[in-house]
């Protein structure tokens, strides 16, 4: 089997204090964590990196460990010592098995045979996917706050996620737990709204006018997140054509903007009165929709 050599894994000498080994664990758990890494064979490094500090992080074993001898190297073909499972329990003969951990699945061979796995200290997980928070848009364009109910270590937990201003959909909302406890990882989901269609931090608003609306000009009063604004239509305006509203998206350093798209409503035509307005203006206008239809 392939010798490993801990202290090459995770970057450090073999002087390194508790204390340093727990910063670089951390960090490179951090950096391979497969659940948030993109870098290349992460979850192989992940395994990797836990396994070098399962066996560095206790001074039990890294004692024994450090009596291998420093003149091996990665990759090495080893065999341990004759008398390494009577003397240390070794070989999976249950020397150190104090507890196992489902993190500990996939250990390399070295490990297995040399330690026999399971530690008695819960990992560190750098991050922990939380799920969703669902949110309205009112609440992502002022910010919030969720009490959400968590699982504990098997108890019923609740803490207060303050969301601020400005969030976007599938945002991800990195809350700290204490202690060694996981950073939690929650996703914004922002809630479909009757008025308005979302983007980033753009959002879209349909504006119904009548056609003399549209064909003169008007001012009208259009919502948005922040309140009600006049707005100018100019003459001429066409439906689907966008007028936009700078800074009156969701807030952030880069406010966004909210886009008016025009949707010209044509007055229904249900009445004899009603009708002969609408042959007038078919005489008179001599006016072809599909003129310039590709």
């Amino acid at each position: 089997m392939e010798y490993k050599d801990y202290y090459k894994t995770l970057g450090i000498d073999r002087t390194a204090t508790a204390e340093e080994l727990k910063r670089v664990y951390r960090k490179l758990a951090r950096k391979y964590h497969p659940d948030v890494s993109k870098e290349k064979n992460a979850e192989e490094k992940f395994k990797a990196v836990q396994e070098a500090y399962e066996v560095l992080k206790d001074p039990e074993k890294r004692g024994l460990y450090d009596q291998l001898g420093p003149n091996y190297r990665a990759g090495q073909q080893f065999r341990p010592p004759p008398d390494w499972e009577q003397r240390f329990g070794g070989g999976g003969g249950g020397g150190f098995r104090r507890g196992s951990a489902e993190d500990l699945n996939g250990f390399s061979e070295f490990f297995s045979r040399m330690f026999g796995g399971g530690g008695d200290e819960e990992f560190v997980q750098p991050e922990a996917d939380a799920g969703n928070l669902e949110v309205t848009l009112e609440e992502a364009f002022s910010g919030t706050k969720r009490r959400v109910q968590l699982s504990d270590r098997g108890r019923a937990k609740s803490i207060d996620v303050q969301i601020p201003a400005g969030v976007t959909e599938g945002q991800a909302l990195r809350i700290a737990a204490g202690g060694d406890r996981p950073a939690l990882i929650f996703k914004i989901r922002i809630r479909p709204h009757a008025r308005y269609a979302v983007e980033g931090k753009n959002v879209t608003l349909e504006l119904p006018l009548a056609p003399w609306e549209a064909a003169l000009g008007a001012k009208v009063t259009v919502p948005t997140l922040a309140g009600s604004v006049d707005l100018t239509i100019p003459a001429g305006a066409q439906s689907g054509q966008k007028l936009r509203l700078r800074g009156r998206g969701l807030p952030g350093t880069a406010p966004g903007d909210q886009l008016v798209m025009i949707k010209i409503v044509n007055p229904p035509a249900t009445s004899a009165h009603d009708k002969a307005i609408y042959e007038r203006m078919q005489k008179e206008f001599k006016f072809d929709a599909r003129a310039n239809w590709p």
